[in-house]
């Protein structure tokens, strides 16, 4: 990866935790400049700072809410105001939530799909152009092994990945021919804050074997690079996506039912 991004600009959204910040130091080490963006303004200066003078890169930080409609477009025009061309697009931000839906506070629901789909739409449409101007371009979209299925007790989660990866995916065919590759990055269970986030912790104690976020971003990266239009990080991971093909959708649902459905569900 050093060569493919030395000296070219990486915007990074939720760059102040999990994986986004595996992606960032990633990118950083392998020469990238950065733009860093995520609502922490206090830790994406940290991460900006120590970035620039461990590996010697320029780095811009801007702290926006992609729950807001209009992040979007005030990310790109700091890009703008700044003369920065992005050359690599990382749509990482994004959370979820846990619990019976129809007890799940709205607004909540409501930011979800703004952040993890309508964001996403929304940031790639900005900076897809200049891609193609330049005949050049990446994009990661941070998806999800839930891409695959219906998964009940994070159904809108669920639902908002599975719409990344297909978005994903159809893109990449699309812009293949403006040489400009667009990828997928589909975790399982990763160590970072996305559980407690989500209001998941109790779940995610009883997970095993869950990835480091330095782990996917590299799994995530090197796709990206290979020219993959998307990537399951972890061999399990990966037949777990995929085996249950050879199944029926509703026993699949079933069976997520019984992994996810909280304590308090199974009180009632």
């Amino acid at each position: 990866m050093t060569p493919t991004w030395t000296g070219r600009w990486a915007l990074v959204t939720g760059a102040s935790a999990g994986i986004g910040v595996a992606l960032a130091r990633e990118l950083a080490a392998g020469g990238a400049n950065l733009v860093l963006t995520a609502r922490r303004q206090d830790r994406l200066d940290k991460l900006a700072q120590e970035l620039a003078s461990t590996y010697k890169i320029r780095t811009e930080v801007f702290a926006a809410d992609l729950a807001q409609p209009d992040a979007p477009q005030h990310i790109f025009a700091f890009t703008l105001a700044k003369g920065i061309g992005v050359d690599v697009l990382i749509n990482n931000a994004g959370f979820g939530g846990y619990g019976e839906f129809a007890t799940s506070d709205t607004q909540r629901l409501l930011d979800m799909v703004q952040v993890n789909c309508a964001a996403v739409v929304h940031l790639t449409r900005l900076y897809l152009p200049q891609m193609i101007e330049r005949r050049r371009g990446d994009v990661l979209i941070l998806a999800s092994t839930a891409s695959f299925q219906a998964v009940p007790f994070i159904s809108t989660y669920a639902a908002t990945k599975a719409f990344d990866l297909l978005f994903a995916e159809g893109l990449a065919e699309e812009v293949k021919p403006y040489g400009i590759r667009v990828c997928a990055l589909c975790p399982g269970s990763t160590e970072s804050e996305f559980h407690e986030v989500a209001g998941q912790s109790e779940l995610a104690a009883a997970m095993r074997n869950r990835e480091t976020a330095e782990k996917v971003a590299r799994v995530g990266l090197r796709a990206l690079a290979a020219g993959k239009s998307y990537v399951i990080s972890g061999a399990a991971n990966y037949l777990g996506a995929h085996s249950q093909r050879l199944v029926p959708r509703r026993f699949v649902t079933r069976i997520t039912a019984k992994m996810f459905r909280p304590s308090s569900a199974k009180r009632a």
